[in-house]
Formats: structure tokens, C-alpha cells, sequence
């Protein structure tokens, strides 16, 4: 696997981030095995960098799109914190105006993590997500999972609410909720698919962690931040583990036609 940079080791560390980088470091690590070349990747609502910069650090060309001025200011600091200035690209927009900042097929990876929820058409962004991916490139989704909001919802008690969450089309509640939409397995795939992509790998990102809290993961056995880390990598593609858990990661692929 590719090394993580300093700037992210502590990051890549939490059993959230250790599962997306541990997909993302295996498809960086085919696609330099097969070309020799870094690559080109774009990251849609990427904040100030938590990814972008890392991967910069690792020599690839990393353009992030992102509305929040003051993201885009914070990303551009730390990018020059780790002198990788020249290798990131800061750019403000909405996912929605992809077509007018981003060209067809020019980036190797795509990264669009926790923005579907938040968009009002996600079939129309994975479209766009499906159109700047270069041919036999790869996406990388991290999206809010219905069953695990239903069954946290259950388990602290509020029945009524886990039942609103599990029949509402959306996984949302009406008029208290602050994303627009939840997914499945099942229906986030399918929403892939009708984008063109090719899903390769769903990964469940804090299969337990979540339900457990801070306190609870810290306070078990000795040492029980990295057994933690190490359960949620071992759960993470196994069923029925993946499919409850916090997060849903998938990595879809643009067929080469």
C-alpha cells in the first residue's frame, strides 16, 4: 500500500479515514503500477484539504472544487504548510457547476465525499461525477447510511423517528433534518449504475465507532483506539457489518469503452 504522508498520519489513523485511504492508497497504487505516473485527481466538496493535501504530498495534481470561501482559504494554507502549493488547485464552485469548472474525462480519481446527501439531485451530480472521470478512472463516494441513522434512532429509544427514517423515501425527517438524503447498499449502487459507473467495492465507514462515542472507545482495553481501528477494517466489507455501518464508501469505476 502507499505510505500516508505526516500531515494525514494522524488522520488516516481514525477508523473512519483508515478505510477510505486504505481503498484509495490500493487504487493509486494500480493505477501507478500500470502507468508508472501520478495522477490526476479531483475533489468535489474537499473542504480544506483533509484529502487533497495528503495526496499532494504524495506528487499527484489535486484540484479541489469547493463553495466555502473559507475552506478554500484554509486549504490553500495548509497546502503551502506542506509545499505543495504548485500541486493543488483551489477552486470555488457547487457541485452543480461542475460542467462550467471541470473538463469531460481529466481527472484518474475522483473523490466526492459526504456532498451527495447534501445536493438536491444526486443522480444528476453522479452523472457529473461520472463525466470529468477519465476513462477506466475511479470514484470515490462516502455517503450518510439510512440503516445506521434508523438503528442509532432505535436504540437511543425513539422509535417513532427510527420508523419515519426507515419509510421516508429519502431516509430523511421531514422538516428536521439537515441533509436531504440517506442511502442503501442497494440504492446507492443502483444510483451508480445509472450514472455509467461501474461499482467495484462498498466498504461501511464506522461500523461501531459512532455507536460507541469517544469516551466508550477510549475507556474499554488497553490500547482499544487501534483495536477499534482494526475491527472497523476488518468489518468494513463484510456483511451484514458493511451495511450498518455510520458511512457507506464506494468505489465505482468509468468503464473504457
Amino acid at each position: 500500500m502507499v505510505d500516508i504522508p505526516k500531515e494525514a498520519a494522524e488522520t488516516a489513523h481514525h477508523p473512519r479515514d483508515a478505510v477510505v485511504w486504505s481503498v484509495l492508497s490500493a487504487e493509486i497504487e494500480r493505477y501507478a503500477a500500470g502507468t508508472g505516473a501520478t495522477m490526476r485527481i479531483l475533489d468535489v466538496g474537499g473542504g480544506s484539504g483533509g484529502f487533497a493535501v495528503p495526496l499532494a504530498e504524495l506528487g499527484h495534481d489535486v484540484t479541489v472544487v469547493e463553495p466555502s470561501a473559507n475552506a478554500l482559504a484554509s486549504l490553500r494554507q495548509r497546502a503551502a504548510d506542506a509545499g505543495v502549493t504548485d500541486r493543488v488547485t483551489a477552486v470555488q464552485a457547487d457541485a452543480d457547476e461542475l460542467p462550467d469548472v471541470v473538463e469531460a474525462g481529466s481527472h484518474e480519481l475522483v473523490l466526492c465525499h459526504s456532498v451527495l446527501e447534501m445536493v438536491e439531485y444526486p443522480d444528476v451530480a453522479l452523472d457529473e461525477l461520472s463525466r470529468v472521470c477519465a476513462p477506466g478512472g475511479a470514484v470515490s463516494l462516502l455517503v450518510s447510511n439510512r440503516i445506521a441513522a434508523v438503528l442509532g434512532k432505535a436504540l437511543a429509544g425513539q422509535f417513532a423517528t427510527a420508523l419515519d427514517l426507515l419509510v421516508d423515501v429519502d431516509g430523511v425527517i421531514d422538516g428536521k433534518d439537515t441533509i436531504k438524503h440517506r442511502f442503501e447498499t442497494a440504492t446507492l449502487t443502483a444510483l451508480v449504475a445509472s450514472s455509467g459507473l461501474v461499482t467495484e467495492q462498498v466498504h461501511g465507514v464506522g461500523v461501531v465507532g459512532d455507536l460507541l462515542g469517544t469516551t466508550a472507545a477510549a475507556g474499554g482495553e488497553t490500547g482499544s483506539g487501534e483495536a477499534l481501528r482494526e475491527f472497523e477494517l476488518a468489518t468494513a466489507a463484510r456483511v451484514p457489518f458493511r451495511d450498518m455501518a455510520t458511512h457507506l464508501h464506494l468505489l465505482g469505476r468509468r468503464p473504457v469503452r
